[in-house]
């Protein structure tokens, strides 16, 4: 067997072609193809992402040493334009159900935390045109909800990337979690809408917000605390502020920078706010990670439907990967890999034996889960 179809057989464990075939049904997708189906589609994406593949033509020439049929490099473009990306990126988020793992918390807040943000992926103005970007780059966004507990999307959405974050991140509210954003998401009447809706939250606002009839919170105060101010207040001009009074931390990062946040919970100190809006940076972390490790900044096609498919793949590569990680390195006594390094020598079917052997029990469940 080529080392390198290793993380062949582990996608058709996880989604299989009878579940890409209904998902292209429900999108009123219809198959014809013999030669190059949906389902090659997937695969040849999910190769070309941990592979790191540069070019729809780079396909063509090493797709046999993933163990998948060669085919020319214009029916592996002109599959990506044909298939609607909702295809698979409703496959993301069904793998996303198959792959929650709900865990215990660490901080002492009310709920899990969500992080929402975006990532934006840019490329030469002539390479997409639908996606105008500034100067003379195109581009398009990724906007991304992360439970940071264990590191994986809750939900995505797709935009090209002139679109405003705040805008998006309306729809990526969850009330079963705490939301974590950063400024651009920090508008006054989207938190008096939270409050309404019982979305609980910690927002940083700009430093341009007036704190309107201010009132200091009692607090044991410790010489190392990072935390300059906390209290309640209103939100904006007297004639023009909040119709609900929130709590504001203001506190210094670790680089030494003022950070004020907003936040509708009361149970907890302030150092504990501090440290929720800083597990933010997790989401980063996560962008960081599929550009560098999953080849997400080098888009192949030139119409919507190639681009968001290839990056929707890519998306369902991190997942597999991600979750074979986390369930698995917990019960490693004599291994230690991270997780970069672990996906390298799964992709080369090259694990140490005790890794493998708990992957190939997660797979084992996974299967039987399935069956």
């Amino acid at each position: 067997m080529n080392k390198n179809s290793r993380i062949m057989d582990i996608t058709q464990v996880f989604l299989t072609p009878e579940e890409v075939a209904e998902f292209a049904e429900l999108v009123g997708y219809n198959d014809t193809a013999r030669k190059f189906t949906i389902y090659d589609l997937l695969k040849y994406f999910v190769a070309a992402s941990v592979g790191q593949w540069n070019s729809f033509r780079e396909g063509e020439k090493i797709a046999s040493d993933f163990n998948l049929e060669t085919v020319d490099h214009s029916t592996f473009s002109k599959k990506a334009s044909a298939v609607p990306y909702e295809l698979f990126k409703n496959l993301f988020h069904l793998l996303l159900e198959k792959c929650n793992r709900k865990t215990r918390r660490s901080l002492n807040i009310p709920k899990d935390i969500l992080a929402v943000d975006s990532t934006t992926i840019t490329v030469g103005e002539g390479h997409l045109k639908w996606a105008k970007f500034h100067g003379k780059r195109s581009g398009v966004k990724l906007h991304v909800a992360l439970d940071v507990k264990n590191n994986q999307p809750v939900q995505v959405e797709e935009t090209i990337a002139l679109e405003h974050d705040g805008l998006v991140g309306e729809s990526l509210a969850n009330p079963n979690y705490v939301l974590v954003e950063d400024r651009a998401y920090g508008k006054i009447e989207r938190f008096d809408s939270f409050k309404k809706d019982g979305q609980s939250f910690v927002v940083r606002i700009k430093e341009n917000i007036t704190l309107f009839r201010p009132r200091a919170l009692r607090r044991l105060e410790t010489d190392d605390s990072y935390i300059i101010r906390d209290i309640t207040c209103k939100l904006g001009a007297k004639q023009n502020s909040s119709k609900n009074r929130f709590r504001i931390v203001i506190f210094n990062d670790d680089y030494g920078n003022e950070i004020r946040v907003c936040t509708d919970i009361m149970t907890v100190s302030a150092e504990t706010i501090a440290d929720a809006y800083k597990e933010r940076w997790k989401i980063e972390t996560f962008f960081r990670f599929i550009k560098q490790n999953l080849n997400a900044t080098k888009l192949f096609g030139t119409t919507e439907n190639a681009v968001y498919n290839q990056l929707y793949i890519a998306l369902i590569a991190y997942v597999i990967l991600h979750f074979l990680y986390y369930n698995s390195v917990s019960k490693w006594k004599y291994v230690k890999l991270s997780q970069i390094d672990f996906i390298r020598e799964l992709i080369r079917n090259n694990l140490p034996v005790e890794a493998k052997m708990q992957v190939n029990r997660l797979l084992k469940k996974v299967r039987l889960k399935a069956s």
